[in-house]
């Protein structure tokens, strides 16, 4: 790929898999990531971030997966500025077809000081060290400057010179902490831009957080100014606050690129798809005020509104809801329809790459859920096929649920499991409500010491007979986890979702925490 900063083409960073799982209880397993890693692909993102290869084994098997899978897109890797983590970053992209490594080190002042304790001259002769020792593992080395938005302007100018010569052919200066204004930021980068001499010969790029709400409008004022790399997750998925959303970048160049003047190769029709699956495999739920995707994002009810949208659709519709995936279904679905059928929608919403047993499982579901509720949506087939995808291989499945509720009690539960293969003999238990006694059960069935941080239950459709669909978020020895379940019933998507926690976090077991935290 050869784009230059004089270009008017953006180059989209997605590093949803990597500083998006820094969520807290935002653990993906393997076959999640490849999942997305997919979807990404399918979506024309250039350049995709799989993981930090030194924090786990879990992650570095990630970045080998998701590079022997991803095919067009360059697959990235993060490493600090150190050969243990440059060489671990090699060996998971071994058999990318493109691939970057990218390393980073902290410039400001207070990272410096109480984090890295090293001096200016430390780090700069660590960049140059490492960057040089990346550049000799691939042609493809992004650097960047940890915290570079709080860095002192002349030290930063150095850092970046020096990294272009020892061979970096990307610089991201991060808004780390989401601190900068949009114009401060945009200064910072077209001074630096016009000091260091040969910053012609790398691509510069935005990095922001959303600390103050300014992640996007961060990153819209790096690219005014000559930027063409943004680095974005899905939903603005990320730690703290989050970082800049994809979606709502790329529709701002889309939307008004009579002001911007840029483009991107995100194919944007893909939008809806990916952050569906994003939220489902998360269990970070999309707000319904979120822009681009959320539930409200094209509903009108005030009266103006409706009357002005009939009339024309610009008059209160910037961007249509097709331009971002969410067509209006052909194809509607019902208790008679069959698994021809059933394949087509399937095929109409994304998912025509799924084996026969994943197809007879989301089948049988989706004709259980007809005979109990009179209207099919898309988005009930969505929750049931995003509740089966990618847990064919978990340890631990929901077999059967009994509870009995009421006000004269006493509320309990009566659960089948099925571990490792196995249905183990139903278990009863009690509780003070009856999510309490479905909880308690799951914890006789299979002991653990998890302790639940969050129960959230919402519709996923219309009407007193919609779907349920609960996220649960687990915490053990510091180590959180969401899971989700869909059903008609609420009490069975509880547990359904409780059990999924559980699976990611044996799955998380086997993980250590990141050993530092990155750009």
């Amino acid at each position: 790929m050869s784009i230059t900063r004089d270009s008017n083409r953006v180059i989209i960073f997605d590093t949803t898999l990597r500083d998006g799982e820094q969520a807290p209880g935002c653990s993906m397993n393997l076959d999640e990531k490849l999942r997305i890693a997919t979807v990404l692909e399918e979506m024309g993102v250039d350049v995709i971030e799989a993981g930090f290869p030194i924090a786990s084994n879990g992650d570095f098997e990630a970045v080998r997966e998701v590079a022997r899978t991803v095919k067009n897109a360059t697959i990235a890797a993060l490493a600090r500025t150190a050969r243990a983590d440059i060489d671990r970053a090699a060996e998971a992209l071994q058999l990318a077809q493109r691939k970057r490594i990218h390393t980073f080190i902290s410039t400001s002042p207070v990272h410096m000081n109480y984090m890295l304790k090293m001096t200016e001259e430390e780090v700069l002769q660590r960049t140059i060290d490492y960057v040089g020792y990346a550049r000799n593992l691939t042609d493809d080395v992004e650097w960047s400057a940890q915290d570079g938005s709080r860095s002192d302007r002349d030290f930063l100018c150095r850092t970046v010179e020096a990294a272009i010569k020892a061979g970096a052919t990307t610089i991201n200066i991060p808004d780390t902490v989401g601190y900068a204004l949009p114009e401060e930021y945009a200064a910072m980068f077209k001074d630096v831009m016009t000091r260091v001499p040969n910053s012609d010969k790398a691509i510069f790029s935005v990095h922001c957080h959303n600390d103050l709400g300014l992640a996007v409008a961060n990153s819209l004022a790096g690219i005014g100014v000559g930027v063409r790399q943004v680095e974005c997750t899905i939903n603005g998925l990320g730690e703290r606050a989050g970082n800049a959303s994809l979606e709502e970048i790329v529709m701002a160049l889309r939307t008004r690129h009579d002001l911007i003047g840029c483009t991107t190769g995100i194919k944007t029709e893909h939008i809806t798809r990916i952050s569906r699956l994003v939220s489902t495999i998360t269990g970070f739920q999309v707000q319904p005020n979120k822009a681009i995707v959320g539930a409200n994002a094209f509903a009108h009810e005030s009266g103006i509104h409706q009357d002005g949208m009939l009339k024309h659709a610009e008059t209160y519709e910037i961007m249509t809801p097709e331009s971002v995936g969410l067509n209006r279904s052909s194809l509607v679905m019902g208790k008679h329809s069959g698994r021809a059928a059933f394949r087509a929608k399937l095929k109409e919403l994304g998912y025509d790459d799924l084996g026969e047993n994943a197809v007879n499982d989301a089948f049988g579901r989706f004709k259980d859920l007809a005979d109990r509720k009179k209207d099919i949506y898309d988005e009930d087939i969505i929750a049931i096929m995003d509740d089966e995808v990618g847990r064919q291989h978990d340890r631990v499945r929901f077999h059967a649920l009994h509870v009995v509720a009421g006000s004269r009690g006493p509320q309990h539960a009566v659960l089948e499991l099925e571990i490792d293969g196995k249905t183990i003999p139903p278990v009863v238990a009690f509780g003070n409500g009856p999510v309490d006694a479905v909880f308690n059960a799951l914890k006789l069935a299979f002991p653990h010491e998890a302790k639940l941080q969050l129960y959230q239950v919402h519709a996923v459709t219309q009407g007193t007979d919609a779907q349920a669909e609960v996220t649960v978020r687990l915490e053990e020895e510091g180590k959180t986890v969401n899971g989700q379940g869909a059903d008609a019933d609420t009490l069975v998507a509880s547990a359904r979702a409780y059990v999924h926690a559980l699976n990611k976090l044996i799955t998380k077991r086997l993980k250590t925490a990141p050993v530092a935290l990155s750009a």
